[in-house]
């Protein structure tokens, strides 16, 4: 066993017996799978059956988005201030019974309104779960354990359409609904064995926050809008996760004026294959599934990944729309495609796990939550902007032209920050001396 070897066993072993982190791990798994096939039974039951205009499929992608947006940083300010246990649990229930209701939801208004309390749960949900990271995994391993998180989501990428069009087949939409509230029934038991912010104290694992070692007298002078705005001051400040933002939402925005539109990109194709789309979305998650079981192994530091990846996966995309129009045999296009969309969904996976990892390790334990949260609410803005402009681009341009600006936009991104990547971590180190030496700068490796 070389060297390498010998670490990465080190490092993956631990985590690996680590059962509170397993628990999570578990939890998460589950109600990924679960949300894959809420997804395409709801859209079943409103394309389909429902028969629903295209405009109003798109409000049920706002409803989804817009609590995202709006939500992220109270979020995150609610999971850093009570028990992240507790807020996953109770979000995990209440999304059950939210998935119950709309097997008895008569039309669209009642489907909102039901997406739209789904999301303020999903909202909570996620920057909880990012902190309840924080708390249990050891520093050491907390590149290994963002990893094996982005796996799963990924997996369930792949896995969840097939299995969710499968269980449609041999249940039904309504039967579908309600093992996807299971799922969440049995994500919220996972959590139950996962210990409490309170016994982790005790117990020694994490310390007190700052608000907690204030005096009660000290922590009512900060207003309830500072505080819920600390996490995106945390991320202004550090010149190292501020170009990682910007550039996650900068990709973020054209990616989606593409993915939105790639339904009218297949139309394209003569006689396309009715199963061609679902195979390529299936190569993108499976690109990104790889790239993040492998990228942490790079010795590259992480704007030099996210860069690589932004133009990688943006040259890729306008490959794709040239060969779409491009005459050449059905088995030979549709091969080019997957292979396509299989090095995008890999050039998105160096995008996204390294800035994961990076946003895990130079947030403090404390904060986590407000930073995930106040995140997410910036990706959700360039996943809502994203499909306008897209909407706008193929009606003015076409879908292929849409594509060719779309990828190029991405790998320009891509470009300007390998560029400034020099001058940001110049920044960063002066940031890390200024702090006193409680920052640790990256330079060379994640």
């Amino acid at each position: 066993m070389n060297q390498a070897q010998i670490v990465e066993s080190e490092g993956l072993q631990p985590l690996l017996r680590n059962r509170n982190y397993m628990l999570l791990m578990g939890s998460q798994l589950v109600s990924n799978m679960g949300e894959w096939l809420y997804i395409i039974a709801l859209l079943t039951l409103v394309g389909l059956k429902w028969q629903a205009a295209p405009w109003e499929i798109t409000a049920m992608t706002l409803c989804m988005a817009i609590p995202v947006l709006i939500g992220g940083p109270v979020a995150g300010w609610i999971g850093d201030k009570y028990d992240r246990k507790k807020i996953m649990v109770i979000s995990d229930v209440v999304r059950a019974f939210i998935l119950i209701g709309v097997l008895f939801a008569g039309n669209l208004i009642q489907i909102y309104i039901l997406l739209i309390v789904k999301g303020l749960m999903d909202v909570l949900f996620s920057p909880a779960k990012s902190g309840k990271i924080k708390e249990i995994v050891d520093p050491k391993h907390i590149d290994q354990a963002v990893t094996i998180s982005s796996s799963i989501e990924q997996m369930s990428k792949i896995i969840g359409p097939s299995l969710g069009g499968l269980l449609m087949a041999l249940f039904g939409i309504q039967l579908c609904f309600i093992i996807d509230a299971g799922a969440f029934i049995v994500s919220a038991l996972f959590l139950l064995g996962v210990p409490g912010r309170k016994l982790l104290k005790q117990k020694g694992l994490i310390g007190e926050s700052p608000n907690e070692a204030r005096s009660g007298q000290d922590t009512q002078k900060k207003s309830f809008f500072k505080e819920i705005g600390e996490g995106l001051q945390l991320i202004y400040g550090m010149p190292l996760l501020l170009g990682g933002v910007v550039t996650i939402c900068a990709v973020m925005l054209v990616l989606q004026m593409a993915d939105s539109q790639i339904v009218t990109l297949f139309r394209l194709i003569p006689d396309v294959s009715d199963d061609l789309l679902g195979y390529c979305i299936s190569a993108s998650g499976l690109g990104t599934l790889i790239a993040a079981m492998f990228v942490r192994k790079l010795s590259w530091n992480t704007l030099a990944k996210m860069g690589v990846g932004s133009v990688a996966a943006g040259l890729v995309f306008a490959v794709c729309a040239v060969v779409v129009v491009i005459e050449m045999p059905h088995l030979l296009q549709s091969v080019v495609l997957f292979g396509s969309f299989f090095l995008a969904g890999a050039g998105g996976g160096f995008v996204l796990v390294p800035f994961q990892m990076l946003l895990m390790k130079r947030t403090p334990e404390h904060m986590t939550s407000r930073v995930f949260g106040t995140v997410n609410s910036l990706t959700s803005g360039a996943v809502i902007i994203g499909p306008t402009l897209g909407g706008a681009l193929v009606t003015g341009m076409g879908p292929v032209p849409t594509y060719i600006v779309a990828g190029l936009g991405t790998a320009a991104v891509g470009a300007a920050l390998l560029l400034c990547k020099s001058r940001i971590e110049r920044k960063d180190e002066d940031f890390a001396a200024r702090s006193e030496g409680l920052m640790v700068p990256e330079t060379s490796t994640i």
